[in-house]
């Protein structure tokens, strides 16, 4: 039996796992028989799961769970290590599990993070998309969690509670009401639709027209209609010119139902009316309406000025996202200020743009943004010699200051992968899958070949695999290249715990889809055992 150093190092333990795994695939007959000693009954080539589950075994732990837990311990970060136990047991929703690490961890429930995400209660109640459907919040947030972090004494932030606002999750916001948790202000009587509430805080201090926008937004995300209503007049009463540009447009009923249907995003921000009109230019990028998208543009030439550069920088990433590339041309054809803006505003386009197959607007894209001059971005575009470059010559990366590579600057993108530390090997993996969704299989075969793991759970969002990304993109080729080269077609996410062929069959819904993965899987199967 293995013997843990003094302070040993989780990445090491993690690389142990991973040579492992290719070493079995490789069939090097120590591999196996370390393998079955372990795991007699398990299919082979191993899982990245059940590699780490021999590691673990071989220094004398039942589970990798447990050789993490001893890591951490040695290493003094107990409490880094309940919360990451913890974030696992919320997202599982496990309650009595939560209650047990509660009460060997009471630190845990005054714990805060270092990102204002509000402490365990703000990863229980946080969504990762809108919930405001019933199923959508069980999916996306925790709620018997939740309900268990209060009655024990977990901090309550406002910004758990401004969350709440944000995803539309009405039963959190409901179980927070009823335990007397919410701020009593006009925004969230109105995003819990109390109609006498709202009409007590108007009669206090209702000529505040800033505080009466965001309430009636928030009514309107909430679908209060009577009380939108009556947040809505009080708009008008404070601002008449809003309820000029209103009744010589569509209606005020017709406004209300526009707010309901659409809850344009920006109306906190700029008032109604304008957010009225920038969600309308922003719907017809989604409608494919070009001539409602020019049109608007037109009509309202405040939009192209400098004070709406953000949201110009937005349209560019809506339609990147989309690959409707004729949307950019138009809007850039008007001269808008995002041209000569420097520097320019952050934007998520060139990641979309390699993120979903869009490189071909790359060009377009880089009369604002320059592209990254980094291993995954060359990966993208398909610059063999140009990925070669961080590699050393003796084949290993030499990517020098991690900083210069993506994800690794982009703490965002790292978070929803739940990839931290940072590390090289995150580098590798997403240069790997920017290669493979572009197409670009000249380059991830080197990619494979100088340490990527085709198995990394690298995903547009959360943890997955590239074979989940490239359900929803329709892109057999890429597809076909993974399984050729030998991806584990059993690896599930993070939010569903469901394989690539779930996500054909019950998210995407393409049957066609799902039995074409089952049947590849299937004949793989077939030749490794012939």
């Amino acid at each position: 039996m293995k013997s843990l150093p003094a302070r040993p190092s989780l990445e090491s333990l993690r690389k142990q796992a991973k040579k492992l795994a290719r070493d079995v695939a490789a069939g090097d007959a120590g591999a196996i028989a370390r393998a079955r000693v372990h795991l007699p009954t398990a299919d082979l080539p191993l899982t990245q799961r059940n590699a780490q589950l021999v590691i673990a075994r071989e220094y004398g732990y039942a589970g990798w769970q447990d050789l993490t837990a001893e890591v951490s311990k040695r290493l003094g970060k107990e409490l880094e290590w309940a919360v990451a136990q913890a974030r696992r047991i919320i997202h599982d929703n496990d309650v009595e599990r939560l209650k047990q690490l509660l009460a060997e961890y009471p630190a845990l429930l005054s714990w805060k993070g270092d990102d204002d995400e509000g402490g365990l209660l703000g990863i229980a109640t946080g969504a990762y998309g809108d919930s405001f459907d019933a199923d959508r919040e069980r999916y996306f947030t925790r709620a018997a969690c939740a309900a268990l972090l209060i009655d024990t004494g977990a901090v309550v932030t406002r910004s758990v509670c401004e969350g709440l606002l944000q995803s539309r999750a009405r039963g959190l916001l409901q179980l927070f009401q009823r335990k007397g948790l919410l701020p009593r202000t006009l925004e969230f009587f109105s995003a819990v639709g109390d109609l006498d509430a709202v009409r007590t805080a108007l009669d206090e201090n209702g000529n505040d027209l800033a505080a009466v926008n965001d309430a009636f937004v928030r009514a309107c995300s909430f679908e209060h209609k009577a009380v939108a209503s009556l947040l809505l007049e009080r708009s008008i009463a404070l601002d008449p010119e809003l309820g000029i540009h209103i009744d010589e447009s569509v209606g005020r009923l017709a406004f209300l139902e526009y707010f309901i249907e659409k809850t344009p995003r920006h109306a906190t921000a700029v008032g109604p009316w304008k957010g009225f009109v920038m969600e309308q230019v922003s719907r017809a990028i989604h409608d494919r309406d070009v001539t409602a998208f020019v049109s608007g543009l037109r009509r309202e030439p405040w939009l192209l000025g400098d004070a709406c550069v953000d949201f110009q920088a937005e349209l560019i990433g809506s339609a990147t996202l989309n690959g409707r590339g004729e949307f950019i041309t138009a809007l850039l054809d008007f001269d808008p200020a995002i041209l000569r803006r420097e520097p320019p505003p952050p934007s998520q386009a060139i990641e979309f743009a390699v993120t979903y197959a869009h490189t071909d607007l790359i060009p377009v894209l880089t009369r604002i943004w320059p592209l990254p001059d980094d291993l995954p971005h060359a990966a993208a575009m398909g610059n063999l010699s140009r990925v070669k470059h961080w590699f050393d010559d003796s084949g290993a990366a030499a990517l020098g200051d991690l900083d210069d590579h993506y994800p690794c600057n982009d703490p965002r993108a790292r978070e929803h992968l739940r990839w931290n530390p940072r590390s090289a090997q995150q580098v590798l993996d997403t240069a790997l899958a920017f290669s493979v969704i572009n197409r670009h299989f000249d380059v991830a075969d080197y990619l494979l070949e100088h340490g990527a793991d085709i198995n990394t759970n690298w995903n547009s969002h959360e943890p997955a695999s590239i074979l989940h990304h490239l359900v929803f993109e329709d892109n057999y080729d890429s597809m076909r290249f993974l399984i050729d080269r030998g991806i584990d077609m059993t690896i599930k996410d993070y939010r569903w715990n469901s394989s690539a062929q779930g996500w054909a069959r019950y998210g995407k819904k393409d049957e066609k889809m799902a039995q074409w993965l089952e049947n590849a899987e299937r004949q793989r199967k077939e030749g490794a055992s012939q």
